[in-house]
C-alpha cells in the first residue's frame, strides 16, 4: 500500500480526491472543520516537495447542478487558514476551460481547489468520460478521501484507471486502512466491539463479520430493544424492528456457537416521552412498562459494560449507548468512552470508528486519548463487511489506462 510518502512530487501536479464536506451554518461559516484539518498532512507533504495540489472534492447533496449553498468557495478561507496563510486559489467549475486553464496557470507550491464534484451527477454515476475530464487535470492522482471510499463515484474509483502507476494514498487513506487492518486482522485479545446507534438494520452486515472477529460485542442504543424484545422482554414503547427479531435471534445463536460472548443491557433510562425534560425512571430493560421508552442504558449497565472494556487489548467502537444529544441521556455513551479512554491508557488499542461515536468523543474532549479517531463512519463499516472498498481497490489495482 503506497502512500505520499512514496514518492517525490517535485514539478507534478498532484489531484488530490479530499473529503471536505464539512458542515457549514447558515452564513457558510464552517462548523467542524475535522475532515479539511485531517487532510492537511498530505497536502503540505506535495507542497514540501515542490509540487502543485488540486483538490477536488464533494460538499452536501446538491440536487440539481450548482447551488450557493454547496459551494466549495466557502471553504477557501479557511483552508488556507489551515495551510499558514498559502493563498488557495479557487476554480469556479471542476472541469471544462475553467478548471483546465487554473490548473494549466498552477505552479510549483501553489495550491487550487475545484468546485463541487457533485454539481455534475456524472461524479456519483461513476461516468468514465467524467473521470477521464478530470484526469486531465493533473499527472498523479491521491485518494485521500476515506469517507467516500465506500462510492464508486468517477473522482473516487473509476479516475484511478487513467493513472497507472502514478497513483496512491494520502496520510488519511492509508492511516485509516492502517487502524482497520490492526483491528480486524491483528487484534490483540480480547478484542471488543462496541455497537451502538438506533437500528439493527444498519448493523446486521457488520455484527455478522465482527462475531467472526471479537471475543466481546456490546450492543446498547435503540437497537438493542430489538434484541431484548427477540428474547422475550417487555419493553414499553423502546425503538425496536419487528422485522429484525429473526436476525437478532440469529445473531445470539450464532455468537453462542463461536464462543462470542454479546453483552445487553440489564437496564435502561427510560422516559415517558422522547424529549430532555420527559419524566424519568429506570428500568429493568426486559420489563418496561407500557408508555415509557429506554432512551440509554442504566447504570449497571454502563458498570458492567465498562468492567468488559477495561479487560480489552483492542477496542472497536461504533454508535453511542443512548441518545448522548440529550444531557439526561448521555450517561451510558460518556461512560463508555471515559472506559475506552482508560483501557487505552493501560495499552488497548481503541478505534473509534466514524459518525456519532467521533461526535461523542469530540464532545468529551477525548479525541486524543484514543489510538484513532476513523473519519468516515459509512466507510469505515463497508470495509468491515466487505474486506475493501472501490476506492481502495481503485488504487492498489493497476488495470491498462484507457
Amino acid at each position: 500500500m503506497k502512500n505520499v510518502a512514496d514518492f517525490n512530487f517535485a514539478g507534478k501536479k498532484v489531484l488530490i480526491r479530499v473529503d471536505f464536506n464539512v458542515p457549514l451554518n447558515d452564513t457558510f461559516a464552517i462548523t467542524d472543520d475535522t475532515r479539511m484539518r485531517a487532510a492537511i498532512p498530505t497536502i503540505r507533504k506535495i507542497l514540501n516537495d515542490r509540487g502543485a495540489c488540486i483538490l477536488m472534492s464533494h460538499l452536501g447533496r446538491p440536487k440539481e447542478g450548482p447551488t450557493e449553498k454547496y459551494s466549495l468557495k466557502h471553504l477557501v478561507a479557511h483552508l488556507s487558514h489551515l495551510l499558514g496563510g498559502i493563498s488557495v486559489k479557487f476554480a469556479s467549475d471542476c472541469m471544462g476551460e475553467t478548471a483546465q486553464k487554473a490548473a494549466t496557470d498552477l505552479q510549483q507550491g501553489e495550491v487550487l481547489l475545484l468546485e463541487n464534484l457533485r454539481f455534475y451527477k456524472q461524479e456519483e454515476k461513476g461516468d468514465p468520460a467524467f473521470a477521464q475530464e478530470l484526469a486531465k487535470l493533473g499527472d498523479f492522482y491521491v485518494n485521500d478521501a476515506f469517507g467516500t471510499a465506500h462510492r464508486a463515484h468517477a473522482s473516487t474509483a473509476i479516475i484511478a484507471d487513467y493513472f497507472a502507476g502514478k497513483k496512491c494514498f494520502g496520510f488519511v487513506m492509508s492511516g485509516e486502512l492502517n487502524s482497520i487492518d490492526k483491528v480486524l486482522n491483528n487484534a490483540a485479545r480480547p478484542f471488543t466491539a462496541i455497537m451502538g446507534g438506533a437500528k439493527v438494520s444498519d448493523k446486521i452486515l457488520i455484527l455478522e463479520q465482527l462475531m467472526k472477529k471479537a471475543d466481546h460485542i456490546i450492543i446498547g442504543g435503540g437497537m438493542a430493544f430489538t434484541f431484548i424484545k427477540a428474547m422475550g422482554g417487555t419493553i414499553g414503547k423502546s425503538l425496536f424492528e419487528e422485522d429484525r427479531i429473526p436476525n437478532a435471534l440469529n445473531i445470539l445463536e450464532t455468537a453462542k456457537k463461536l464462543g462470542v460472548q454479546i453483552h445487553l443491557p440489564v437496564d435502561a433510562v427510560c422516559a415517558d416521552n422522547f424529549a430532555n425534560d420527559a419524566n424519568i425512571q429506570t428500568c429493568a430493560t426486559h420489563a418496561i412498562p407500557d408508555g415509557w421508552m429506554g432512551l440509554d442504558v442504566g447504570p449497571e449497565t454502563a458498570k458492567q459494560y465498562a468492567a468488559v472494556i477495561a479487560q480489552s487489548k483492542t477496542i472497536l467502537w461504533n454508535g453511542p449507548m443512548g441518545v448522548f444529544e440529550m444531557s439526561n441521556f448521555e450517561h451510558g455513551t460518556k461512560s463508555a468512552a471515559e472506559a475506552v479512554v482508560a483501557a487505552t491508557q493501560n495499552g488497548a488499542y481503541s478505534l473509534i470508528g466514524g459518525g456519532d461515536s467521533v461526535a461523542a468523543v469530540n464532545k468529551y474532549g477525548f479525541s486524543e486519548q484514543v489510538s484513532y479517531v476513523s473519519t468516515g463512519g459509512g466507510a469505515l463499516l463497508e470495509y468491515i463487511e466487505a474486506g475493501s472498498l472501490p476506492g481502495v481497490d481503485a488504487v492498489n489495482n493497476n488495470p491498462a489506462t484507457h
